[in-house]
């Protein structure tokens, strides 16, 4: 069974979940080189929530999601954000990324925070199946994304087994 940790307790996997990422986000985030995103991800070694990663991992890193202040550029007036959502490609469909969304929820109200938001140009079903609402739709980077929120005063996370 995995465990969901902090990233700043395993930040030896920090770059390999940064490649990760800018293998499958570079466009998103336009100029932004590997060596800039592993810096910016630094930040998140830290006993803050905002911003934290979590990783799922055993023996072997499975995937991650993170919690933001702000995740699209042009949209200030919304935090804080889910970001980052991941699960390698051939751990996809056992429950690991749902694990890491609720856990991500849970960390967010457990802290009082009432509203989450985050972005994602094909996920929206995924996500709906976790209490979110599409909000708007707009181009971000070239690239159209549904910008969802989730009300954490109401929300009550469900359980599901994860299995490796």
């Amino acid at each position: 069974m995995t465990k969901i940790l902090n990233l700043r307790d395993k930040p030896e996997l920090l770059e390999t979940l940064a490649q990760w990422h800018q293998g499958e986000w570079s466009q998103l985030n336009p100029g932004e080189t590997l060596e800039q995103r592993i810096i910016r991800m630094q930040s998140f070694l830290n006993d803050k929530l905002i911003p934290s990663t979590y990783i799922s991992y055993d023996t072997v890193l499975y995937g991650s999601a993170a919690i933001v202040e702000n995740d699209m550029d042009n949209r200030p007036d919304l935090s804080p954000w889910l970001a980052s959502v991941f699960v390698n490609p051939e751990y996809r469909g056992k429950g690991i990324g749902s694990a890491l969304v609720r856990h991500v929820m849970q960390q967010a109200q457990q802290s009082n925070i009432e509203k989450l938001y985050l972005y994602s140009p094909d996920k929206e079903t995924f996500y709906h199946k976790h209490g979110w609402r599409r909000i708007d739709t707009e181009n971000y980077h070239g690239c159209e994304v549904s910008i969802m929120e989730a009300d954490l005063t109401s929300w009550k996370p469900a359980t599901v087994e994860t299995c490796n």
